[in-house]
């Protein structure tokens, strides 16, 4: 009967860690937006959402071969299972959490100050090819190619290090990603190249101090309550095939939402056999990534086969679900496209100096607009807002203005930017009455319910 409790409750641990490394994807699916700007996408979304799948991603990090074997021993060390009493052992291991957020969130900040130009630099071919390579060697090191690892006498140390009590549990919350560097530095390499793109200091923290949480999750629950996990077992190997399968996707996501006129992208969006192509590849490489984890138990008569089918599994389960998400994708912004064209659409200026005389001489309001190629929150706007009926209504009493700031180099762009206070981050919307007062200012994706009665309130 124990075992299988600890049977269940494995099952369990892998369905939830599968759901938290697919999460991206997913809901991804769900929408017609870019998904390599899903973090700054969440953000706009609410912060608690973003938080929440920086927590999802610690979690899942947690429950992979390099970090999760290592729970048992690293509370042991610092004296949580050995406590006086279940405050202790609580406080002892709020403390080891406390070393782990410490050594996370400097650097989300230092992400966010670093990444201001990241998201210009995303319209450079260059750039997004780079990236692209960086994902792809944190797809393999998942894959098994390589480690991200420290040399095992240093890794010896520092499992070692702070020894009992509270300063030793903090001491080890300090080194615990340095320790479990092979799993931990794909996910968390992954996560810091999104919030790059939010360029938010506050929010960049904040989310990679609820990674910290989230890795050091099981650490709490087995040191405050002295839980005994179920064992380490091939169901690992199957969450990091996972987490190798989503940082690959995220590779050719980049290049194709970086190079968007590519002629092979439009045959993935508008041709269903290409999606049923995609489906096919996709569970293929689902069932031969359940034979590589099958293989991985202990005496199973085909582990002979583990290193076999975790190679095969690779290409078409990443391009299937390359495949079949960018069609997904391109079927809602087809739809999206639909129903603008049904209606009346924005007639946006280019010039501001036109924009601004028009405006005056014709006494209206002046609507401007700052987007970029590589935001996904302006796509959303593009494809979902601005076509909807109730906001083409009202904007048709603006002389509505469309700046383009992709290029951040451009003089006019940053003269325009200064003008408007559009200098942090994108996308940026100001409405100016015609007194030439600012009357409304957005600064995440705006839902068309929520801008269509904010324009009408404009005079």
């Amino acid at each position: 009967m124990k075992r299988s409790r600890s049977s269940l409750l494995a099952l369990a641990l892998l369905a939830f860690a599968a759901a938290m490394v697919a999460s991206p994807c997913v809901a991804l699916a769900a929408t017609a937006g870019s998904d390599t700007g899903a973090f700054q996408q969440a953000l706009e979304r609410g912060v608690l959402i973003a938080l929440a799948a920086s927590y999802a991603f610690g979690v899942a990090t947690s429950l992979t071969p390099c970090v999760y074997p290592m729970i048992a021993i690293t509370v042991s060390v610092f004296g949580a299972k050995e406590a006086k009493s279940r405050a202790q052992g609580m406080l002892l291991s709020a403390t080891f959490v406390a070393g782990v957020v410490c050594l996370f969130t400097p650097m989300g900040v230092a992400s966010a100050l670093t990444g201001r130009g990241f998201g210009s630099a995303l319209g450079n071919p260059w750039v997004v090819a780079i990236i692209a390579v960086v994902f792809l060697a944190l797809a393999a090191s998942l894959f098994g190619a390589f480690e991200l690892a420290l040399p095992e006498s240093v890794n010896n140390r520092l499992a070692a290090a702070g020894g009992a009590g509270y300063r030793g549990a903090f001491v080890l919350g300090l080194l615990c990603g340095l320790v479990a560097a092979p799993c931990v530095g794909p996910f968390l390499f992954g996560l810091l190249g999104w919030i790059a793109t939010t360029r938010n200091v506050a929010l960049g923290s904040a989310a990679m101090a609820s990674y910290g949480l989230g890795l050091g999750t099981l650490f709490f629950v087995v040191g405050a309550f002295a839980v005994n996990l179920p064992k380490a077992g091939a169901w690992m190997m199957g969450i990091k095939w996972l987490g190798g399968v989503a940082l690959a996707y995220m590779a050719l996501a980049y290049v194709r939402d970086g190079v968007p006129h590519l002629a092979a992208m439009r045959v993935l969006e508008d041709v269903p056999l290409v999606a049923l192509t995609g489906a096919g590849a996709l569970a293929v490489g689902l069932v031969l990534g359940g034979v590589h984890v099958a293989a991985e138990r202990r005496r199973s008569p085909i582990a002979r086969f583990s290193r076999v089918a975790k190679l095969a599994s690779i290409v078409p389960a990443v391009v299937g679900l390359f495949v079949v998400l960018t069609w997904w994708q391109g079927q809602g912004r087809a739809m999206a496209s639909e129903g603008g064209a049904s209606a009346r659409i924005i007639a946006w200026e280019s010039s501001e100096p036109s924009a601004v005389a028009r405006a005056s001489q014709e006494h209206k309001p002046l609507l401007v607009d700052f987007g970029a190629s590589w935001c996904g929150a302006c796509k959303e706007l593009d494809e979902k807002t601005f076509p909807d009926p109730r906001v083409v209504a009202q904007g048709g009493r603006f002389v509505a203005l469309h700046v383009d700031a992709t290029d951040d180099d451009d003089a006019e762009v940053g003269r325009l930017r200064r003008k408007y206070g559009a200098l942090e981050g994108l996308p940026v919307l100001v409405a100016f009455g015609t007194d030439g007062k600012e009357a409304i200012r957005f600064t995440e994706f705006v839902a068309p319910e929520r801008l269509a009665p904010a324009l009408a309130s404009v005079r």
